[in-house]
């Protein structure tokens, strides 16, 4: 089973650093240069993040079990703590500043200063775990290896 943990972490970070960069930086832009309606860009952009997000909690609980499960915590101590800033992030984002603009969104304030603030701090959040992201990729290391 240690053999299999290496080659299932590198596919729980594609899975998540991967798709965070493609949402973020791919996708969503191209809804909203694409479509028309720009209620209905957000609103698929939306849902994409929602789903990337899940997608990043689960590969992010994986990959610090794994770790626990490996004893390899202590070693790779800067790799699960940039991961838990990354799930801090996530759960900021979507449970917190994603349902405020959700509320704003269907009270017709998009064109609200409040509205603008929070999706400015959902931007900036989702921009540093892309980052962050990133980050881990570089730093990320197998239990075990120096």
């Amino acid at each position: 089973m240690s053999r299999i943990y290496p080659v299932i972490e590198r596919v729980l970070l594609t899975l998540w650093i991967g798709g965070l960069w493609v949402v973020g930086l791919v996708v969503a832009p191209t809804l909203f240069a694409e479509l028309p309606d720009t209620a209905t860009a957000g609103s698929v952009a939306g849902a994409l993040f929602t789903v990337i997000s899940r997608i990043g909690l689960v590969c992010a609980g994986v990959l610090l079990l794994f770790g626990w499960l490996q004893h390899a915590a202590h070693a790779r101590r800067w790799q699960f703590l940039v991961i838990v800033l990354m799930v801090v992030l996530v759960v900021i984002g979507e449970y917190v500043l994603a349902p405020m603009i959700s509320e704003l969104r269907a009270t017709g304030q998009v064109a609200s200063p409040r509205f603008g603030q929070l999706h400015g701090l959902a931007s900036g959040a989702y921009l540093v775990n892309c980052v962050l992201g990133l980050v881990v990729l570089v730093i990320w290391k197998e239990a075990g290896r120096p």
